[in-house]
């Protein structure tokens, strides 16, 4: 071969090589990008052509598909009680993706998880249709129910949860809204006229809105209380003068109402709601023991996954002792979830352990075989057993005796804590209702919740965690306590 023939098959053989590099960086090294690629509409159309799997609450599926007459897409998601189940679904939209349970479960509700290969390999041999898994929730449709409907045209929240393992069994918004009317090509004015909502009927309060917990943070208080030493027994009298004032001001921390606070137990001071008690309980334990048992009932905590993500609920790391005071009955820059504070109750309902929150207990193939297994994890132990205990008898009194009289339930032992929780500048705006609850049962307990009431048509004067709240608790705890039954 003469040196211009070699020098051109040299350069050929160079160019065959570059090509077979190129071809293999993109079907290999770049295939995941492109297949993720928001402009490769082939992925969406395979998506789209086949029913997606459906999410299962009690056995029965709670989604749906059906066929489309427009566009390239055959299928889209449909949804039963949608603006009741919202909170836990989410949507899945032709046009804006998908969120929550939907979109972090796409993979084996599409049918493309790698874990459903197999699956996929038999359908094609067999020559059957592509279908998606199931994603088998922890919820309680009764509970449920019983969340959405007490809570009606109100704004607010619900989460309940089982303590002994952590399972959510309830976790209800409102103003909500039904994904539905957001699944298919042509729903764009649907989908921005709830962008546009003053209401956010799409924001999830009961994972993704902090509120000011007020009161309800008192038991909170009570078991730094213990857990520290302060004092160690619920019914010995408090150091905890009336009139009291903030450490180093001038200024006094008012109850609200004439109340029995001076020198109170921490039993009386939950039957009544203390302030001056609790303030000066945080105040004598100072910043630091504070945030350590916070903390450990999970504040501060970013990566509280259900699986979806709950935003932080908070107690300040950065206060001086007025500050700590004041965090301390739940104001200042304390902010809690629902979750959250059910969280708390949970803990206390279950001896001190608080067990991870978790609403998805099974992903299932198409064949509804089992690919993945939820399994109870223990988070962390905020008080030793015999202090929640204790504050489990307090927590009672406050329902026997005290101002969570609207939670009680015939024949159930119940413990709460209701709280009232000042809202914008100066308390200018309605306070936010809140109320926490257990129930036991000879079995132990079955349920914890959570409800905060953000707005109502009740005259400000009217608005109680015990008025407001808790009843929408003892209907949460009835519904799961005769599910069982």
């Amino acid at each position: 071969m003469n040196k211009p023939l070699r020098r051109v098959a040299i350069f050929c053989g160079l160019l065959v090589l570059a090509l077979l590099v190129r071809v293999n960086w993109v079907q290999f090294v770049q295939a995941d990008e492109l297949k993720n690629d928001k402009n490769n509409r082939r992925v969406a159309i395979t998506r789209y052509s086949v029913p997606r799997g459906d999410i299962i609450v009690d056995g029965k599926a709670i989604t749906g598909s059906t066929t489309t007459d427009t566009g390239d897409f055959k299928y889209k998601r449909t949804y039963k009680n949608g603006p009741m189940w919202a909170p836990v679904t989410g949507y899945a939209s032709q046009v804006y993706d998908a969120n929550q349970l939907e979109k972090l479960n796409d993979g084996i509700l599409t049918g493309d998880d790698d874990r459903l290969f197999f699956n996929r390999t038999i359908d094609m041999i067999t020559g059957k249709q592509k279908k998606g898994g199931r994603v088998v929730t922890t919820l309680d449709s009764a509970a449920q129910k019983a969340a959405f409907k007490g809570l009606g045209n109100k704004k607010g929240a619900v989460a309940a949860i089982d303590p002994q393992t952590g399972a959510i069994l309830a976790l209800a918004s409102t103003p909500s809204y039904d994904p539905s009317t957001i699944a298919g090509m042509n729903d764009g004015a649907a989908y921005k006229s709830l962008l546009n909502d003053k209401d956010q009927p799409m924001l999830n309060r009961a994972l993704k809105q902090a509120y000011p917990p007020g009161s309800t943070f008192k038991v909170v208080t009570a078991a730094a209380a213990l857990e520290h030493g302060l004092y160690d027994d619920i019914d010995a009298k408090t150091d905890s003068p009336l009139p009291w004032n903030l450490p180093n001001t001038s200024t006094p921390l008012k109850n609200h109402g004439d109340l029995p606070c001076k020198n109170a137990s921490i039993r009386e001071a939950l039957r009544v709601s203390c302030n001056t008690t609790f303030g000066k309980i945080g105040s004598d334990l100072g910043r630091d023991k504070m945030v350590e048992t916070a903390e450990k009932f999970g504040f501060n905590n970013p990566e509280i996954d259900t699986p979806v993500r709950a935003v932080k609920s908070a107690f300040s790391t950065k206060m001086d002792l007025p500050q700590t005071a004041l965090s301390s009955i739940g104001q200042f820059e304390t902010s809690a979830t629902p979750l959250q504070m059910a969280m708390v109750t949970a803990a206390i309902a279950n001896d001190g352990k608080l067990m991870k929150p978790y609403m998805v207990d099974q992903l299932q193939a198409p064949n509804l075989n089992v690919v993945e297994q939820h399994k109870p994890e223990e988070m962390s132990e905020p008080l030793s057993p015999e202090h929640a205990q204790q504050i489990q008898d307090a927590m009672e009194t406050v329902v026997k005796e005290g101002t969570g009289s609207g939670a009680q339930m015939p024949g159930v032992t119940v413990g709460g804590k209701t709280g009232t929780a000042q809202h914008g500048v100066g308390n200018s705006e309605r306070p936010y209702a809140w109320f926490l609850s257990y129930a036991k049962t000879d079995e132990g307990s079955p349920v914890a919740v959570a409800v905060v009431v953000e707005d109502s048509d009740a005259d400000r004067g009217d608005i109680s965690g015990g008025g407001l709240a808790a009843p929408i608790a003892k209907d949460v705890m009835e519904a799961v306590i005769n599910s069982e039954k």
